[in-house]
């Protein structure tokens, strides 16, 4: 299909990890299709922050009809055979983004990248499931005849740097994480300790997360009152933003440290082995992962000395890397 002018549909539904990581293939795919109108198929909460990307024309909201909903199936499959689409890009390739394939049965059917059976340019290697994520979507779409993938960017984004009025030096903490896998948590009474230590050494420690992570962000602010919280007060925007201004970072495996990774914020990503970094770590200029078979057997100095170590040069050297002494102390 080369570039040519035409519309296109590009799905990607979540999570927030997953669409970070999606933010370089998105880029090819416009870069591919300049004169095409580009529609992206997504779910609420990534709405505002994707539609101000300048990669869309539109976006559309999936509500995820269930097989026992026939008329929202039936209007899905309504919209997307009546919007004339040339051209698929299934990001999602899950089983639900795949089962969006047969709606446009029996034709006309576009051309289709993704996994679904019969598309015309399926992602056949047998060992995707076993790539990164940004390996795996590069490799999909040069299947697909894109053969440039840039990494994830956010140069587009334009947060409000002073909304928070932090000082200069911060650190970032993000403590929190799906609350179905609490073994991919950190223990907040380490959190606290390691804020503690960053306080000493006169950087504020900034508690980002939601309502749902409550219990480890009241923990972190009890054991170190000179924490400041922002916790729900943040959009992905926002979370760009904090991280552009901070000088470092620390959190567990979660979507808000991939925006913080891309964002180029020093940091360091805590794994225990309930997630696999080879398939689906933070990627950004400078990520250091720390991991163990579980996050209990992590140490606050371990942390304390990746932190300071997180970036040799600039502001996190002056503002953390001096201090490390006193934080692994």
């Amino acid at each position: 299909m080369g570039d040519a002018a035409g519309r296109i549909l590009v799905i990607k539904l979540g999570a927030l990890g997953d669409i970070v990581q999606a933010l370089g293939p998105f880029s090819a795919i416009r870069r591919h299709h300049p004169d095409s109108h580009i529609t992206l198929l997504t779910t609420a909460p990534y709405e505002a922050f994707l539609g101000g990307s300048g990669l869309f024309d539109e976006v559309w909201l999936d509500d995820r009809p269930k097989p026992w909903q026939p008329r929202r199936c039936l209007a899905l499959r309504s919209r997307l055979r009546s919007a004339g689409f040339a051209r698929v890009y299934d990001l999602q390739t899950s089983g639900r983004s795949s089962s969006y394939f047969r709606l446009f049965w029996p034709g006309p059917v576009p051309e289709w990248s993704g996994i679904a059976s019969g598309c015309s340019h399926p992602h056949a290697n047998p060992s995707r499931d076993t790539m990164h994520t940004l390996e795996r979507q590069a490799e999909q779409l040069r299947d697909a005849g894109i053969d440039h993938v840039p990494p994830p960017d956010l140069a587009w984004a334009k947060p409000d740097l002073g909304r928070f009025k932090l000082p200069e030096r911060c650190a970032l903490m993000v403590p929190g994480g799906a609350a179905h896998r609490p073994g991919k948590r950190w223990p907040a009474e380490r959190y606290g300790e390691l804020a503690r230590r960053l306080a000493a050494a006169g950087i504020l420690p900034v508690l980002i997360g939601t309502s749902t992570e409550r219990d480890a962000l009241d923990a972190i602010a009890e054991a170190c009152p000179e924490a400041r919280s922002v916790a729900g007060q943040t959009d992905f925007l926002d979370i760009v933003g904090l991280a552009q201004g901070a000088l470092a970072a620390v959190g567990n495996d979660t979507g808000p440290m991939h925006l913080i990774a891309v964002a180029g914020c020093p940091c360091v990503v805590l794994y225990s082995n309930e997630s696999d970094p080879a398939l689906c770590g933070q990627r950004g200029p400078t990520v250091r992962i720390l991991r163990r078979p579980t996050l209990a057997q992590l140490t606050v100095d371990e942390v304390a000395t990746a932190l300071a170590a997180a970036e040799g040069n600039g502001d996190v050297t002056t503002g953390v890397e001096e201090d490390a002494n006193r934080m692994s102390a």
